[in-house]
């Protein structure tokens, strides 16, 4: 169904419990995760974000996605909503829920999601699952002390060797 394709993990060590301004560790994490996998920003078709729906971190990594990113309207799904944090298990239920948002060709929404933010200059997925062609899609995870992690996972189909 799905393969890594790259990863990365870092640490801004930031504060114990708040992410850093403007989420520079995540867009670090990101960015060396573009990397890992050979992929240009523009390559990634959705992105499985950290997504707590606490204001802090939301907006450090909204701001994140969108220094990456910019202002091109890449899907952004929160599956917490659906699972609750799982903590440590928290990635592999979002890796695996890529894997079924790829299988089914559909992009889940943000569950419980009605309303996004005016600051949030994403493209959250909200109402319905949204049709998608699938290719490398981004999962974030960030965490207490600002661990931060991100995988990359294309369908198999996305590796160039």
């Amino acid at each position: 169904i799905g393969e890594i394709l790259g990863a990365a993990s870092n640490a801004d060590a930031h504060h114990v419990t708040a992410p850093s301004p403007g989420g520079v560790g995540a867009i670090q994490c990101m960015e060396l995760a573009l990397a890992d996998a050979g992929l240009e920003p523009a390559s990634i078709r959705q992105i499985n974000a950290h997504g707590t729906s606490t204001p802090l971190n939301d907006a450090a990594e909204g701001a994140a996605i969108t220094s990456v990113f910019g202002e091109r309207a890449v899907p952004v799904v929160s599956t917490k909503g659906v699972t609750g944090h799982a903590l440590g298990a928290a990635g592999a239920l979002e890796a695996a829920a890529v894997l079924l948002s790829m299988h089914h060709s559909l992009i889940p929404p943000t569950a419980n999601t009605t309303n996004v933010e005016s600051e949030m200059t994403v493209d959250v997925v909200t109402g319905s699952p949204r049709p998608w062609e699938p290719g490398p899609t981004m999962s974030n995870n960030f965490g207490f002390g600002g661990h931060n992690g991100s995988i990359i996972i294309g369908t198999g189909a996305d590796h160039t060797p």
